[in-house]
């Protein structure tokens, strides 16, 4: 017999009716202060607003030194969420600071902005003049042809699609330069300053600060630095303004109650004084890196690249097998199969050494890398534009192992160049900067070779390796072969989506794609 005090019994019996659900959303709270709060309720009885009563920020620093970085408790971290600006970045900054799986963000859109006054990145290149100049010249020559070939598609797009009475002139304009930009993109080199924000937990800002601190180029390197000192320092308040006048004004009638107002309303906020503060360079990575590029190379013995599909489904094979060639294919510009099918020559003795090399330099806390995440059963190789691969980047339910950005594979021409009457000027250009880079990543200064790839537009090609499971491969085709997409990820997009059916004929039934080859209304969106 329940006890009558007992409210979580039934109200049957003449019991103690149950408390009704409470559901509340939280609002004006620290980001570490919410985290405690919440870690609380596996650790306390307290309810979510008695805890957020108790807790000061000294006090969440205190249980978060003791719980996240004594006892490691790294869940703790996931629930402090923290929004961030980053803004005149480069591009090829802002697709490894996008390039983590738990990340949710937007950055500027190539579509609908116009990045010809954006300005760009330069790297240092030393004592090399040179270089610098060859440099600029190289840049600037780019944005020139983006701003001369956007007018041009503009126009070319307007004769070829006569205005429908019913659309308003400047709704017509927009979606015609939208569409004008989706062209002209491929001009824009990698330096392009761009912006973005990010919301993410503190335990994805910690791993992607350490992520950045060991990247190979020093602009992402000063990123990881910059995003460590945002979540230590004091954050931007949007009310900032509101409430010094509002404070001003409670002094002018009280000067007691002013100075208690200016203490609770204008005190400063860090979001992530805690938990980010030891992120530090990953040695691991680093290491490891060096390691599995002369890996690579000795496998490879500076084989050319052989042709390849532009997307290829891969076949099953042993798991050795799968990590050993991944680890491998990063640190290359191979195709998988390239790889594999060497390693696949050497037998499972060297396949062993390569996971063991991945594996040496793993310290007590590391992850590790994402090349050991296998055994999905839709592993695609995709070679793509780089414009291209930044809206397939997006997709962060399937795991993607990218190369290095380089002019090894050649460039892709949007059909319009050749419409438009502009394709020898177009392909004039990607040529020059073609032996642009190749020159600057000659050059003598230390990371010469990091440098040249800012001065890579969008339209060079790329490999990046993407798996996933049967559903994350039909979202992706469906999605990205919509018509109002570009078409770049919609070619890539459709190409999965017969890969699959050459392969597992009898799955593809279940894809609803939209045929690229159909003509596109480009005034749908």
């Amino acid at each position: 017999m329940p006890d009558s005090s007992d409210h979580s019994s039934s109200s049957s019996c003449g019991a103690a009716p149950s408390p009704s659900v409470e559901v509340f959303a939280v609002y004006g709270v620290e980001p570490e202060v919410q985290a405690y709060a919440m870690a609380k309720y596996s650790r306390s009885a307290l309810s979510m607003k008695e805890s957020l009563k108790e807790i000061t920020q000294q006090k969440a620093e205190k249980f978060l030194n003791t719980f996240y970085f004594q006892y490691g408790h790294r869940s703790i971290a996931d629930l402090a969420h923290i929004a961030l600006a980053i803004e005149r970045l480069s591009i090829l900054a802002a697709i490894e600071v996008a390039d983590e799986q738990r990340w949710d963000g937007q950055e500027r859109s190539t579509r609908y902005q116009d990045f010809n006054k954006s300005g760009y990145y330069t790297p240092d290149f030393g004592a090399d003049e040179g270089a610098t100049r060859l440099y600029r010249e190289t840049i600037e020559s780019l944005f020139a042809q983006y701003k001369k070939s956007s007018e041009t598609m503009f126009r070319h797009l307007a004769e070829i699609t006569p205005k429908p009475t019913e659309l308003k002139q400047e709704a017509y304009d927009r979606t015609l330069r939208a569409r004008a930009f989706d062209i002209t993109r491929y001009l824009l080199p990698l330096a392009t300053n761009t912006s973005l924000g990010e919301i993410v937990n503190a335990r994805t800002l910690e791993s992607q600060v350490a992520h950045l601190l060991s990247h190979t180029h020093q602009e992402v390197r000063r990123l990881g630095e910059l995003l460590k000192k945002a979540a230590i320092e004091p954050a931007y308040n949007v009310n900032q303004d509101v409430l010094q006048d509002l404070v001003a004004q409670i002094r002018a009638v009280d000067p007691e109650l002013g100075k208690r107002a200016a203490d609770d309303l204008l005190r400063e906020v860090r979001v992530a004084p805690t938990l980010v503060k030891y992120a530090d360079p990953n040695l691991y990575e680093m290491e490891t890196r060096i390691e599995l590029r002369q890996a690579a190379h000795e496998l490879m013995r500076a084989a050319p690249i052989q042709p390849a599909k532009i997307v290829d489904l891969l076949d099953d094979e042993p798991l050795e097998l799968e990590l050993a060639t991944t680890l491998l294919y990063a640190h290359c510009h191979y195709s998988y199969r390239q790889v594999r099918n060497q390693l696949d020559a050497t037998g499972i003795k060297m396949q062993r050494e390569i996971i063991d090399l991945g594996l040496r330099h793993r310290g007590k806390h590391d992850e590790m890398l994402r090349a050991y995440c296998g055994g999905q059963k839709f592993r695609f190789d995709i070679l793509m534009d780089i414009g291209g691969f930044r809206d397939m980047h997006r997709h962060r339910r399937c795991v993607q192992i990218g190369q290095g950005f380089t002019v090894l594979h050649g460039y892709d021409t949007p059909e319009e160049y050749g419409s438009a009457g502009v394709r020898a000027e177009y392909e004039l250009m990607m040529d020059r900067t073609t032996s642009a880079v190749e020159q600057l990543g000659r050059g003598a200064a230390p990371e010469s070779a990091q440098n040249a790839q800012y001065a890579i537009p969008l339209a060079f090609r790329k490999r990046t390796l993407f798996k996933m499971d049967f559903a994350e491969a039909v979202y992706i085709a469906e999605l990205r072969t919509t018509p109002a997409g570009h078409y770049s990820y919609r070619n890539v997009a459709y190409a999965m989506y017969e890969e699959v059916l050459r392969k597992h004929p009898s799955l593809a039934q279940y894809f609803r794609v939209h045929d690229v080859r159909e003509p596109v209304d480009l005034l749908k969106r």
